[in-house]
This record gives C-alpha cells, structure tokens and sequence, in this order.
C-alpha cells in the first residue's frame, strides 16, 4: 500500500518537512539492518486521534534496541511525547506511526559500538493492512518453507530491521503462490507466527497461541486479544502448536498492530470456514475499545491532546 505524503517528521528532536527527512547512502543500518522500529496505529475517537497501547510500544522498542545492543539517547517518556507531537502536527484522525532507531553516518564496519544512534517517528494514513476483505471475510493461508529464525541466531524477542528479512522471505513466497499470508515455523517444527502477526487458533471454545519459545513476538495487539478474550469468558492459553493443529481448528485468526484483528480462512488450501463466533467476539471488542467506545478499555487509548 503506498505511502501518503504528509508534513511532517520528528527527527532526532525535530519536526522537519517530510522532504527534508533523509539520511545517506552511507548510514550503518542500511548497510548491515541493525536497529530496531515499532508499529503503531492511532484512531479516530470523539476525543480525537487515540495511540493503541502508546507506551507499550515504546517500551518494546527500548527492550528490542537493549537485545541488539543500541543505546537510545533519549527516554521512553521523551519519544512518547515525540509521537503525539508528530500526530499533532500532521492533524491526522488516525494513522500508522512508524518510530525507527537506527545506527546513523560516520562509522562503517561490523562493530556498531561507535555508531551514532538516530531516532525517528513518521506517521501517515494507512488502511487495513490485509484488506478489507480479510478483515470481513478471513484470509487464506500458507505454512512456508522459510523457518522462523532460532533465537540463538537472530533473537526474535528483539523487534529488529535485519531480522524482517525472514519474514519478507515468507510473505513473497505466500503471495507469489496465491495466498495472503505466511505462516512460519520454528526450527523445532512448532507453529511460530505469522510474517508480521501473531496467530491465534480455537478448539472448543479455548483460544491456543504459541509461546515466545517457539520464536514468536511478545505481541501487544495479541496482549489486549488475550484481555479481551479473559473478560468475555473465553479459556486462552499459550502452547505449542504443529501445523495439523491449523487445519482441524475450530476457528483461527491473527492480530498485530498494523493487521489489528484478522479471521483466518484457510490454511494450506484446508478450509476453516467463516470467521467463527469467537473470532467475531473478539474482534467486535477490539474495535470498539480502540475507538474510545469500551471504558472498560479506556488504558489503551493515550490521547494526542
């Protein structure tokens, strides 16, 4: 989906125009994909644009820049406050934000000790990221051939640039086979998550998704699955999960931030079936806790103004 063009972005502690906002050719990230990014979404309520779990994201960032060895020079507070200044200044209702550390110009080389830490947030409008239609109607999926890297190799607690390239690799090959989405596995054959979101699967009532063991991202869209599900009564574990365990669930779904909460159609050409009563419980939540319709939910929403 492209990118729509808007004012501004904060950089290093500035607003700058959306043109100006460049880096060189030379910048360390781009050469060896060390840093790390978080994604976020804003949404229109009465109360204006509202950031999903904003803190909680910015915590993550710190935590994945700590794994990867990244010193941010600037505080969790300071670039929460640097996102909803970005907001601000773009006057957007909702939007992504994408804020991004990275390793800047002046050292070349595989040590990124001496490196300058830059950071930046960007954010611009952006729809359904699997569609409207899968929103609706579920997606159809894959499990790739491309693994889910070993945590002793590339550490997946960390949500890091380089690494994504695994999750590229899956993606293209699920579109390129006809599906919308991959799912990957860890090296030790259990279902890990998907290229981008964490997967969720439903027998008898109980929701299952996989442990952080099994590679996947400590996700927080699928914190606020499990709240949700806790509260409507639903049993939800974590657990390893094998690839039969896809094909003869009841139901299955993903969440991410930037997927929100989708239904899964099918899994290597098995059919699940339309999204289940469970799928739509939780999505019907979700959606009205972000726009400020749950006050039960009301932590989630952090206001730009």
């Amino acid at each position: 989906m492209p990118i729509q063009k808007v004012d501004k972005i904060w950089m290093n502690g500035e607003l700058v125009d959306w043109d100006d906002a460049t880096i060189h050719v030379l910048t360390h990230t781009l050469h060896y994909g060390n840093g790390a990014f978080e994604g976020i979404r804003a949404y229109e309520t009465d109360r204006g644009p509202a950031v999903f779990r904003l803190t909680p994201h910015i915590e993550r960032l710190f935590r994945s820049a700590k794994i990867l060895y990244i010193d941010v020079p600037w505080s969790v507070e300071d670039l929460v406050t640097a996102v909803k200044d970005t907001v601000r200044a773009n006057d957007l209702p909702s939007c992504y934000i994408r804020p991004l550390v990275y390793l800047g110009y002046g050292e070349m080389g595989l040590n990124p000790i001496p490196c300058q830490v830059d950071v930046s947030v960007a954010c611009w409008p952006w729809g359904t990221y699997l569609g409207d239609e899968g929103i609706a109607s579920g997606v159809r999926m894959m499990v790739s051939s491309w693994q889910r890297h070993d945590p002793n190799s590339m550490p997946p607690a960390a949500k890091g640039c380089g690494h994504y390239i695994n999750s590229q690799m899956a993606k293209v090959q699920a579109i390129n086979s006809g599906y919308d989405e991959a799912i990957l596995l860890s090296p030790q054959g259990h279902v890990s998550e998907c290229s981008g979101e964490n997967l969720f699967v439903v027998r008898d009532g109980t929701i299952v998704t996989p442990p952080v063991s099994a590679g996947a991202l400590e996700g927080i869209t699928q914190d606020a699955v499990r709240r949700i599900a806790t509260d409507l009564g639903f049993g939800y574990t974590e657990g390893n999960i094998l690839r039969s365990d896809l094909y003869t669930a009841d139901e299955a779904f993903l969440s991410g931030t930037a997927a929100e909460v989708v239904p899964v159609r099918s899994v290597d050409d098995r059919e699940i079936g339309d999204p289940g009563p469970v799928t739509r419980a939780i999505q019907e939540v979700f959606y009205e806790a972000v726009r400020g319709k749950r006050p039960e939910y009301a932590e989630w929403n952090e206001y730009v103004d």
